[in-house]
Protein backbone atom coordinates (compact mmCIF):
# COMPACT_ATOMS: atom_id res chain seq x y z
CA UNK A 1 0.00 0.00 0.00
CA UNK A 2 1.56 3.08 -0.77
CA UNK A 3 2.27 5.88 1.29
CA UNK A 4 0.85 6.14 4.90
CA UNK A 5 -0.78 2.58 5.10
CA UNK A 6 -4.29 1.73 5.92
CA UNK A 7 -4.36 0.29 9.40
CA UNK A 8 -7.13 -2.10 10.32
CA UNK A 9 -8.59 -2.33 13.96
CA UNK A 10 -7.92 -5.34 14.88
CA UNK A 11 -8.33 -9.05 14.88
CA UNK A 12 -10.60 -11.57 16.94
CA UNK A 13 -11.39 -15.26 17.82
CA UNK A 14 -13.64 -17.25 20.11
CA UNK A 15 -13.75 -20.65 20.77
CA UNK A 16 -16.58 -22.74 23.00
CA UNK A 17 -16.19 -26.27 24.50
CA UNK A 18 -12.59 -27.38 23.86
CA UNK A 19 -10.41 -28.00 27.15
CA UNK A 20 -7.16 -26.32 25.03
CA UNK A 21 -9.46 -22.94 24.76
CA UNK A 22 -6.64 -20.91 25.54
CA UNK A 23 -4.18 -22.68 23.55
CA UNK A 24 -5.85 -22.62 20.80
CA UNK A 25 -6.64 -19.22 20.72
CA UNK A 26 -2.89 -17.96 20.79
CA UNK A 27 -2.09 -19.56 17.98
CA UNK A 28 -5.37 -18.73 16.01
CA UNK A 29 -4.45 -14.83 16.64
CA UNK A 30 -0.90 -15.89 14.89
CA UNK A 31 -3.20 -15.61 11.93
CA UNK A 32 -4.65 -12.66 12.32
CA UNK A 33 -1.39 -10.55 13.34
CA UNK A 34 -1.85 -8.49 10.57
CA UNK A 35 -4.74 -7.24 11.90
CA UNK A 36 -3.16 -5.76 14.56
CA UNK A 37 -0.23 -5.45 15.92
CA UNK A 38 0.22 -2.62 18.71
CA UNK A 39 -1.44 -5.22 21.90
CA UNK A 40 -2.98 -8.36 22.37
CA UNK A 41 -4.79 -10.50 24.91
CA UNK A 42 -6.75 -13.57 25.61
CA UNK A 43 -9.34 -14.39 28.23
CA UNK A 44 -10.34 -17.69 29.20
CA UNK A 45 -12.99 -19.27 32.22
CA UNK A 46 -13.90 -22.45 32.91
CA UNK A 47 -16.94 -22.06 34.17
CA UNK A 48 -16.38 -21.05 37.72
CA UNK A 49 -13.39 -18.00 37.24
CA UNK A 50 -12.83 -15.63 34.36
CA UNK A 51 -8.94 -14.82 34.23
CA UNK A 52 -7.11 -12.96 31.48
CA UNK A 53 -3.61 -12.39 29.65
CA UNK A 54 -3.06 -9.43 27.69
CA UNK A 55 -0.04 -6.65 26.70
CA UNK A 56 1.54 -4.25 24.70
CA UNK A 57 3.77 -5.44 21.25
CA UNK A 58 3.19 -8.26 19.06
CA UNK A 59 1.82 -11.22 20.41
CA UNK A 60 4.52 -12.98 21.00
CA UNK A 61 5.91 -10.24 23.33
CA UNK A 62 2.49 -9.75 24.43
CA UNK A 63 1.23 -13.07 25.65
CA UNK A 64 4.03 -16.02 25.61
CA UNK A 65 2.91 -18.92 24.89
CA UNK A 66 4.75 -20.30 27.89
CA UNK A 67 2.20 -18.15 30.12
CA UNK A 68 -1.05 -19.91 28.96
CA UNK A 69 -0.88 -22.25 31.67
CA UNK A 70 -2.39 -19.86 34.31
CA UNK A 71 -5.64 -19.80 31.57
CA UNK A 72 -7.22 -23.01 32.08
CA UNK A 73 -10.78 -23.24 31.33
CA UNK A 74 -13.09 -24.69 28.02
CA UNK A 75 -13.97 -21.07 26.53
CA UNK A 76 -11.95 -18.47 25.44
CA UNK A 77 -11.68 -14.91 23.39
CA UNK A 78 -8.88 -13.61 21.90
CA UNK A 79 -7.89 -9.95 20.26
CA UNK A 80 -5.08 -8.67 18.59
CA UNK A 81 -5.46 -4.81 18.43
CA UNK A 82 -4.34 -1.63 16.19
CA UNK A 83 -6.27 1.26 18.14
CA UNK A 84 -9.08 3.36 15.89
CA UNK A 85 -10.61 4.35 19.17
CA UNK A 86 -8.53 4.97 22.44
CA UNK A 87 -5.45 5.89 22.78
CA UNK A 88 -2.96 2.89 21.13
CA UNK A 89 -0.56 2.72 24.38
CA UNK A 90 -2.84 2.72 27.26
CA UNK A 91 -2.42 -0.75 28.83
CA UNK A 92 -6.25 -0.09 30.45
CA UNK A 93 -7.41 -0.22 26.46
CA UNK A 94 -5.64 -3.57 25.63
CA UNK A 95 -8.47 -5.91 24.95
CA UNK A 96 -10.29 -8.27 25.64
CA UNK A 97 -11.62 -6.04 28.01
CA UNK A 98 -12.81 -7.96 31.56
CA UNK A 99 -15.92 -6.08 33.12
CA UNK A 100 -18.27 -6.87 36.09
CA UNK A 101 -21.90 -5.82 36.51
CA UNK A 102 -24.64 -6.86 38.33
CA UNK A 103 -24.61 -10.21 36.28
CA UNK A 104 -21.61 -11.58 36.16
CA UNK A 105 -18.63 -11.04 34.73
CA UNK A 106 -18.51 -10.04 30.84
CA UNK A 107 -15.37 -9.77 28.75
CA UNK A 108 -15.71 -8.11 24.94
CA UNK A 109 -13.24 -8.06 21.74
CA UNK A 110 -14.12 -5.45 19.09
CA UNK A 111 -13.19 -5.14 15.36
CA UNK A 112 -14.77 -1.80 14.34
CA UNK A 113 -15.54 1.81 15.03
CA UNK A 114 -18.56 3.04 16.29
CA UNK A 115 -19.56 6.44 14.87
CA UNK A 116 -22.19 7.27 17.54
CA UNK A 117 -19.82 6.36 20.69
CA UNK A 118 -19.40 9.72 22.06
CA UNK A 119 -23.09 10.07 22.95
CA UNK A 120 -23.52 6.97 23.82
CA UNK A 121 -20.31 8.00 26.54
CA UNK A 122 -22.13 11.06 27.69
CA UNK A 123 -25.52 9.22 27.95
CA UNK A 124 -23.98 6.30 30.30
CA UNK A 125 -21.97 8.74 32.43
CA UNK A 126 -24.95 11.23 32.62
CA UNK A 127 -26.84 8.44 34.15
CA UNK A 128 -23.82 7.25 36.42
CA UNK A 129 -21.49 5.39 34.36
CA UNK A 130 -18.00 5.18 35.65
CA UNK A 131 -16.08 4.11 32.44
CA UNK A 132 -12.32 2.47 32.78
CA UNK A 133 -11.41 2.73 29.18
CA UNK A 134 -11.08 5.39 26.58
CA UNK A 135 -12.30 2.66 24.09
CA UNK A 136 -15.83 2.54 22.38
CA UNK A 137 -16.19 -1.33 22.90
CA UNK A 138 -16.58 -0.75 26.86
CA UNK A 139 -20.01 0.99 26.00
CA UNK A 140 -21.79 -2.48 25.20
CA UNK A 141 -21.49 -3.48 29.07
CA UNK A 142 -23.17 -0.07 30.25
CA UNK A 143 -25.43 -0.33 28.25
CA UNK A 144 -26.31 -3.86 29.65
CA UNK A 145 -26.25 -2.51 32.86
CA UNK A 146 -28.91 -0.14 32.68
CA UNK A 147 -31.50 -1.35 35.08
CA UNK A 148 -34.32 -1.34 32.16
CA UNK A 149 -31.83 -3.94 30.00
CA UNK A 150 -31.34 -6.43 33.68
CA UNK A 151 -34.66 -7.87 32.69
CA UNK A 152 -34.83 -8.47 29.70
CA UNK A 153 -34.93 -12.27 28.09
CA UNK A 154 -32.23 -10.97 25.40
CA UNK A 155 -30.99 -7.88 26.19
CA UNK A 156 -28.05 -7.89 24.48
CA UNK A 157 -30.01 -7.53 21.71
CA UNK A 158 -31.38 -4.06 22.71
CA UNK A 159 -28.88 -2.80 23.59
CA UNK A 160 -26.35 -3.35 20.23
CA UNK A 161 -29.33 -1.48 18.68
CA UNK A 162 -28.12 1.09 20.10
CA UNK A 163 -24.90 0.90 18.43
CA UNK A 164 -24.08 2.74 14.94
CA UNK A 165 -20.80 1.86 12.68
CA UNK A 166 -19.01 -1.18 12.15
CA UNK A 167 -18.57 -4.19 14.90
CA UNK A 168 -17.94 -7.29 14.92
CA UNK A 169 -18.16 -8.73 18.64
CA UNK A 170 -16.98 -11.84 20.35
CA UNK A 171 -18.00 -11.62 24.22
CA UNK A 172 -17.17 -13.98 27.37
CA UNK A 173 -19.54 -14.90 30.00
CA UNK A 174 -18.60 -16.99 32.71
CA UNK A 175 -20.31 -20.07 30.81
CA UNK A 176 -21.00 -19.16 27.27
CA UNK A 177 -19.86 -17.08 24.01
CA UNK A 178 -21.43 -14.43 22.06
CA UNK A 179 -20.53 -13.40 18.46
CA UNK A 180 -22.10 -10.60 17.13
CA UNK A 181 -21.84 -8.40 13.78
CA UNK A 182 -23.77 -5.02 12.81
CA UNK A 183 -26.51 -4.97 10.50
CA UNK A 184 -24.60 -3.60 7.85
CA UNK A 185 -22.08 -6.43 7.96
CA UNK A 186 -18.80 -4.00 7.61
CA UNK A 187 -16.33 -6.14 9.03
CA UNK A 188 -15.73 -10.00 8.04
CA UNK A 189 -17.01 -12.88 11.22
CA UNK A 190 -16.93 -16.36 10.30
CA UNK A 191 -18.44 -19.44 12.34
CA UNK A 192 -16.84 -22.88 12.56
CA UNK A 193 -16.24 -26.20 13.80
CA UNK A 194 -13.09 -28.03 15.74
CA UNK A 195 -14.81 -31.19 16.67
CA UNK A 196 -16.95 -30.29 19.27
CA UNK A 197 -16.04 -27.10 19.78
CA UNK A 198 -17.33 -24.04 18.27
CA UNK A 199 -15.30 -21.27 17.08
CA UNK A 200 -15.41 -17.63 15.74
CA UNK A 201 -12.48 -15.24 13.58
CA UNK A 202 -12.51 -12.56 12.39
CA UNK A 203 -10.81 -14.77 9.15
CA UNK A 204 -10.79 -18.34 7.69
CA UNK A 205 -6.98 -18.33 7.90
CA UNK A 206 -7.63 -18.48 11.57
CA UNK A 207 -9.79 -21.76 11.03
CA UNK A 208 -6.87 -23.29 9.07
CA UNK A 209 -4.29 -23.13 11.27
CA UNK A 210 -6.22 -24.71 14.50
CA UNK A 211 -7.24 -27.21 12.05
CA UNK A 212 -10.95 -26.18 12.21
CA UNK A 213 -13.90 -26.34 9.41
CA UNK A 214 -15.28 -23.21 8.40
CA UNK A 215 -19.13 -23.64 8.34
CA UNK A 216 -21.04 -20.21 7.84
CA UNK A 217 -20.44 -16.00 8.34
CA UNK A 218 -22.14 -14.87 10.92
CA UNK A 219 -24.44 -12.94 9.44
CA UNK A 220 -25.02 -9.05 9.33
CA UNK A 221 -27.06 -7.98 12.31
CA UNK A 222 -26.50 -12.10 13.90
CA UNK A 223 -25.95 -12.81 17.46
CA UNK A 224 -25.17 -16.16 17.90
CA UNK A 225 -24.71 -17.77 21.42
CA UNK A 226 -23.16 -20.86 22.53
CA UNK A 227 -23.45 -22.20 25.85
CA UNK A 228 -23.64 -26.07 27.45
CA UNK A 229 -27.38 -25.90 26.13
CA UNK A 230 -26.03 -25.60 22.71
CA UNK A 231 -26.35 -22.97 19.91
CA UNK A 232 -29.01 -19.93 19.59
CA UNK A 233 -28.97 -16.99 16.68
CA UNK A 234 -31.36 -14.58 17.22
CA UNK A 235 -31.38 -11.01 15.48
CA UNK A 236 -29.94 -7.33 16.97
CA UNK A 237 -33.26 -5.54 17.39
CA UNK A 238 -34.32 -3.53 14.03
CA UNK A 239 -31.95 -5.18 11.98
CA UNK A 240 -33.84 -6.55 9.56
CA UNK A 241 -33.91 -4.99 5.79
CA UNK A 242 -30.32 -2.90 6.56
CA UNK A 243 -28.31 -2.96 3.46
CA UNK A 244 -25.43 -4.65 3.43
CA UNK A 245 -22.15 -2.65 3.53
CA UNK A 246 -19.25 -5.10 3.43
CA UNK A 247 -15.88 -3.12 3.17
CA UNK A 248 -14.56 -3.79 0.43
CA UNK A 249 -10.89 -2.94 1.69
CA UNK A 250 -11.12 -6.42 3.50
CA UNK A 251 -10.36 -7.85 -0.34
CA UNK A 252 -8.24 -5.32 -1.40
CA UNK A 253 -5.26 -4.92 1.28
CA UNK A 254 -6.67 -6.23 4.86
CA UNK A 255 -7.02 -9.58 4.94
CA UNK A 256 -5.02 -12.56 4.04
CA UNK A 257 -5.46 -13.85 0.60
CA UNK A 258 -5.90 -17.62 2.17
CA UNK A 259 -8.94 -16.29 3.64
CA UNK A 260 -13.07 -16.35 2.70
CA UNK A 261 -14.22 -13.30 3.51
CA UNK A 262 -17.70 -11.89 2.73
CA UNK A 263 -18.18 -15.82 0.95
CA UNK A 264 -15.38 -15.30 -1.12
CA UNK A 265 -11.52 -16.25 -1.43
CA UNK A 266 -9.63 -13.44 -0.73
CA UNK A 267 -6.59 -14.42 -3.57
CA UNK A 268 -8.90 -14.82 -6.55
CA UNK A 269 -10.96 -11.27 -5.53
CA UNK A 270 -7.64 -9.81 -5.95
CA UNK A 271 -6.81 -11.74 -8.99
CA UNK A 272 -10.00 -10.32 -10.59
CA UNK A 273 -9.17 -7.14 -9.60
CA UNK A 274 -5.85 -7.37 -11.56
CA UNK A 275 -7.24 -9.11 -14.49
CA UNK A 276 -10.38 -6.29 -14.99
CA UNK A 277 -6.97 -3.51 -14.28
CA UNK A 278 -5.14 -4.96 -17.56
CA UNK A 279 -8.54 -5.13 -19.87
CA UNK A 280 -9.07 -1.57 -18.86
CA UNK A 281 -5.45 -0.16 -18.56
CA UNK A 282 -3.18 -2.09 -20.74
CA UNK A 283 0.42 -0.91 -21.36
CA UNK A 284 3.35 -2.00 -22.93
CA UNK A 285 5.87 -3.45 -21.08
CA UNK A 286 8.35 -6.14 -20.35
CA UNK A 287 7.72 -7.64 -16.66
CA UNK A 288 4.88 -7.31 -14.32
CA UNK A 289 6.26 -6.28 -10.73
CA UNK A 290 3.81 -6.69 -7.38
CA UNK A 291 4.51 -4.29 -4.28
CA UNK A 292 4.48 -6.85 -1.77
CA UNK A 293 2.83 -8.11 0.33
CA UNK A 294 -0.59 -6.91 -0.57
CA UNK A 295 -0.30 -6.31 -4.21
CA UNK A 296 1.15 -9.90 -5.27
CA UNK A 297 -2.46 -11.68 -5.96
CA UNK A 298 -3.34 -8.48 -8.04
CA UNK A 299 -0.14 -8.68 -10.03
CA UNK A 300 -0.55 -11.87 -11.41
CA UNK A 301 -4.00 -11.46 -12.45
CA UNK A 302 -2.64 -8.40 -14.20
CA UNK A 303 0.11 -10.66 -15.56
CA UNK A 304 -2.20 -13.41 -16.83
CA UNK A 305 -4.72 -11.21 -18.36
CA UNK A 306 -1.92 -9.25 -20.34
CA UNK A 307 0.43 -11.73 -21.32
CA UNK A 308 3.51 -9.82 -20.21
CA UNK A 309 5.70 -11.63 -17.76
CA UNK A 310 5.19 -11.47 -13.67
CA UNK A 311 8.43 -11.30 -11.92
CA UNK A 312 9.92 -10.23 -8.17
CA UNK A 313 11.18 -7.07 -8.79
CA UNK A 314 11.24 -6.31 -5.01
CA UNK A 315 12.12 -8.24 -2.01
CA UNK A 316 10.71 -7.48 1.47
CA UNK A 317 12.66 -7.87 4.68
CA UNK A 318 9.94 -9.38 7.14
CA UNK A 319 12.12 -8.84 9.95
CA UNK A 320 11.67 -5.30 10.27
CA UNK A 321 9.08 -4.49 12.92
CA UNK A 322 6.74 -1.33 13.09
CA UNK A 323 8.35 -0.49 15.92
CA UNK A 324 11.71 -0.34 14.54
CA UNK A 325 14.22 2.51 15.30
CA UNK A 326 16.27 3.88 12.85
CA UNK A 327 19.74 4.13 13.68
CA UNK A 328 21.12 8.01 13.55
CA UNK A 329 18.36 8.77 12.00
CA UNK A 330 20.01 8.44 8.00
CA UNK A 331 17.69 5.23 7.05
CA UNK A 332 14.72 5.32 5.17
CA UNK A 333 12.34 2.90 6.89
CA UNK A 334 10.79 1.87 3.36
CA UNK A 335 14.64 1.90 1.87
CA UNK A 336 14.79 -0.89 4.75
CA UNK A 337 11.44 -2.72 4.42
CA UNK A 338 12.16 -3.09 0.49
CA UNK A 339 14.77 -3.55 -2.03
CA UNK A 340 14.74 -3.56 -5.91
CA UNK A 341 16.36 -6.31 -7.71
CA UNK A 342 18.66 -4.66 -10.31
CA UNK A 343 19.04 -8.31 -12.38
CA UNK A 344 15.11 -8.45 -13.09
CA UNK A 345 13.80 -4.76 -13.67
CA UNK A 346 17.25 -3.11 -15.19
CA UNK A 347 16.86 -2.22 -18.63
CA UNK A 348 12.97 -2.99 -18.61
CA UNK A 349 9.67 -1.62 -19.04
CA UNK A 350 8.12 -2.39 -15.68
CA UNK A 351 4.49 -2.50 -14.58
CA UNK A 352 4.14 -1.69 -11.07
CA UNK A 353 0.96 -3.48 -9.72
CA UNK A 354 -0.05 -1.95 -5.96
CA UNK A 355 -3.12 -2.33 -3.99
CA UNK A 356 -3.85 0.91 -3.21
CA UNK A 357 -2.36 4.54 -2.34
CA UNK A 358 -3.04 6.77 0.41
CA UNK A 359 -0.57 9.65 0.83
CA UNK A 360 1.80 8.14 -1.68
CA UNK A 361 5.18 9.19 -0.22
CA UNK A 362 6.11 5.78 0.27
CA UNK A 363 5.29 4.97 -3.27
CA UNK A 364 6.98 7.64 -4.50
CA UNK A 365 10.52 6.11 -2.40
CA UNK A 366 9.88 2.70 -3.94
CA UNK A 367 9.47 3.61 -7.61
CA UNK A 368 12.65 5.49 -7.05
CA UNK A 369 14.27 2.53 -6.10
CA UNK A 370 13.12 1.12 -9.54
CA UNK A 371 14.82 3.80 -10.92
CA UNK A 372 18.20 3.20 -9.01
CA UNK A 373 18.14 -0.35 -9.92
CA UNK A 374 17.59 0.24 -13.66
CA UNK A 375 13.99 0.33 -14.65
CA UNK A 376 13.79 2.23 -18.36
CA UNK A 377 10.18 2.97 -17.53
CA UNK A 378 7.58 2.78 -14.62
CA UNK A 379 4.01 2.52 -15.09
CA UNK A 380 1.82 1.79 -11.99
CA UNK A 381 -1.56 0.66 -11.67
CA UNK A 382 -3.51 0.36 -8.51
CA UNK A 383 -6.01 -2.06 -8.07
CA UNK A 384 -8.70 -0.04 -6.71
CA UNK A 385 -9.79 3.78 -7.31
CA UNK A 386 -8.32 6.56 -5.83
CA UNK A 387 -9.03 6.80 -1.95
CA UNK A 388 -10.42 10.39 -1.75
CA UNK A 389 -12.32 10.16 1.68
CA UNK A 390 -11.66 9.05 5.28
CA UNK A 391 -13.26 6.07 6.24
CA UNK A 392 -15.20 5.49 9.67
CA UNK A 393 -15.94 2.37 10.30
CA UNK A 394 -13.26 0.67 11.69
CA UNK A 395 -9.71 1.69 9.30
CA UNK A 396 -7.18 4.21 10.34
CA UNK A 397 -7.65 6.61 6.79
CA UNK A 398 -5.52 10.06 7.63
CA UNK A 399 -7.89 13.00 6.67
CA UNK A 400 -9.06 14.11 3.42
CA UNK A 401 -6.48 16.71 3.23
CA UNK A 402 -3.56 13.98 3.68
CA UNK A 403 -4.78 11.66 0.82
CA UNK A 404 -2.96 12.35 -1.98
CA UNK A 405 -6.18 11.72 -4.04
CA UNK A 406 -8.34 14.62 -2.57
CA UNK A 407 -7.33 17.26 -4.22
CA UNK A 408 -4.95 15.96 -6.80
CA UNK A 409 -6.45 14.05 -10.94
CA UNK A 410 -4.16 11.01 -12.25
CA UNK A 411 -1.83 12.97 -14.28
CA UNK A 412 -0.95 15.27 -10.77
CA UNK A 413 -0.22 12.11 -8.87
CA UNK A 414 1.56 10.15 -11.53
CA UNK A 415 4.20 13.30 -11.68
CA UNK A 416 4.54 13.22 -7.88
CA UNK A 417 5.04 9.60 -7.49
CA UNK A 418 7.82 9.77 -10.65
CA UNK A 419 5.57 7.47 -12.74
CA UNK A 420 5.77 7.20 -16.43
CA UNK A 421 1.85 6.53 -16.34
CA UNK A 422 -0.25 5.97 -14.04
CA UNK A 423 -3.73 4.28 -13.61
CA UNK A 424 -6.28 3.36 -10.84
CA UNK A 425 -9.49 0.72 -11.28
CA UNK A 426 -12.53 2.33 -11.51
CA UNK A 427 -15.58 1.43 -8.99
CA UNK A 428 -16.96 -0.65 -11.32
CA UNK A 429 -14.54 -2.65 -12.41
CA UNK A 430 -13.21 -3.26 -8.75
CA UNK A 431 -16.73 -4.17 -7.50
CA UNK A 432 -16.86 -6.29 -10.58
CA UNK A 433 -14.68 -8.71 -9.14
CA UNK A 434 -17.18 -9.65 -6.11
CA UNK A 435 -20.27 -11.77 -7.13
CA UNK A 436 -22.43 -9.53 -5.15
CA UNK A 437 -21.77 -5.73 -5.64
CA UNK A 438 -24.55 -3.63 -4.24
CA UNK A 439 -23.33 -5.63 -0.51
CA UNK A 440 -20.27 -3.74 -0.76
CA UNK A 441 -19.45 -0.31 1.23
CA UNK A 442 -17.06 1.54 -1.11
CA UNK A 443 -17.53 5.21 1.10
CA UNK A 444 -13.73 5.90 0.87
CA UNK A 445 -13.39 5.87 -2.71
CA UNK A 446 -17.09 7.69 -3.45
CA UNK A 447 -18.07 9.69 -0.59
CA UNK A 448 -21.19 7.85 -0.02
CA UNK A 449 -21.41 6.54 3.58
CA UNK A 450 -23.71 4.17 4.88
CA UNK A 451 -24.12 5.37 8.41
CA UNK A 452 -24.40 8.99 9.52
CA UNK A 453 -21.74 9.93 11.83
CA UNK A 454 -21.04 11.81 14.86
CA UNK A 455 -18.93 14.88 16.06
CA UNK A 456 -15.36 15.22 14.45
CA UNK A 457 -16.50 12.65 11.80
CA UNK A 458 -19.82 14.45 10.95
CA UNK A 459 -17.16 17.84 10.46
CA UNK A 460 -14.51 15.31 8.23
CA UNK A 461 -17.52 14.56 6.22
CA UNK A 462 -19.32 18.12 5.94
CA UNK A 463 -15.69 19.41 4.82
CA UNK A 464 -15.62 16.45 2.15
CA UNK A 465 -18.87 17.46 0.56
CA UNK A 466 -17.82 21.24 0.47
CA UNK A 467 -14.20 20.31 -0.84
CA UNK A 468 -15.92 17.86 -3.77
CA UNK A 469 -13.96 15.74 -5.89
Amino acid sequence: MGGHAARESCGIFAVFGRDDAAQLTHLALFALQHRGQESAGIVASDGRRVRSLKGLGLLGEAVPADGLDVLPGHLAIGHVRYSTTGGSRKPQNIQPLVLEYSKGFFAVAHNGNLVNSATLRRECEGLGSIFQTSTDSEIVVHLLARPENLELDRPLSRCLARLRGAYSFVFLTRDGIVAARDPHGFRPLAMGRLGEGVVFASETCAFDLIGATYERDVEAGEIVEVSAAGIESYRVEGSEGVKRSHCIFEHIYFARPDSRVFGETVHDVRVGLGKRLAEDHPVDADIVVPVPDSGRSSALGYSRRSGIPFDRGFIRNHYVGRTFIMPSGRADSVEIKLNAVRSVVDGKRVVVVDDSIIRGTTSRKRFRLLREAGAREIHVRISAPPCRHPCFYGIDFPSRGELVAAERDVEAIGAFLGADSLSYQSVKGMLSAVSRPSDYCAACFTGEYPEPAEGHMAKCMLENAAMGD
